[in-house]
């Protein structure tokens, strides 16, 4: 078993309890790609074809404001995480924002058409595509309700739990972007949480 198998085979166990059999199934559909810095995973207007699992690297997915002449980011993925459009993957529909790699990335990814296969001809694929699902409406959820119901400084806590070393890896612009915030807001936030 290859490195990338061994990775996917770890994931895919953990995160849906497919067995040896199932993974074995899959296997060959999860392909290796390498996105380099600025590149993208997938574009705004463009329907979202693939399922990534990032094993190396950091995405944002951002919209472009046209009134605040300004990108928007709205969430990262980094290690161990899933990377999609999932709304456009699983309507086949235009995506309406940006994924693009933040540093030089490394990810597997499965087609549409692939894991609907899988889906079609085996139940546990079908369980690993519920929690997929589920996965991705409870980080649409938690990205709204941190704006309802935490602070700023309670956000950027969270950030870091979900991605350590993300301070060190991207611009703290993008940060402040992500948290809603100016720069400078960034940096009290930060300055306060040192003392």
């Amino acid at each position: 078993m290859t490195e990338k198998n061994e990775i996917i085979a770890k994931h895919l166990r953990d995160f849906a309890a497919l067995t040896d059999k199932d993974i074995e199934e899959g296997q060959a559909f999860w392909k290796p790609r390498k996105i380099n810095k600025g590149d993208f995973f997938n574009m705004q207007s463009m329907v979202c074809n693939d399922l990534g699992l990032v094993i190396k690297g950091i995405f944002r997915i951002y919209y472009h404001d046209p009134k605040a002449k300004a990108d928007k980011n709205i969430f990262f993925f980094s290690e161990n995480q899933f990377v999609v459009s999932f709304r456009s993957f699983i309507s086949q529909n235009p995506c309406w924002y940006f994924i693009e790699a933040m540093e030089d990335s490394e990810i597997v990814f499965i087609s549409y058409k692939d894991l609907n296969s899988l889906y079609e001809s085996n139940n546990n694929w079908l369980k690993f595509g519920r929690l997929l699902a589920e996965l991705f409406f409870a980080y649409a959820q938690t990205r709204a309700e941190e704006f309802m119901f935490f602070s700023h400084e309670e956000r950027y806590l969270r950030l870091l739990e979900e991605h350590p070393n993300i301070i060190e890896r991207i611009p703290a612009y993008h940060i402040s972007s992500f948290l809603g915030i100016t720069n400078p807001s960034l940096s009290r936030i930060r300055k306060r949480l040192k003392m």
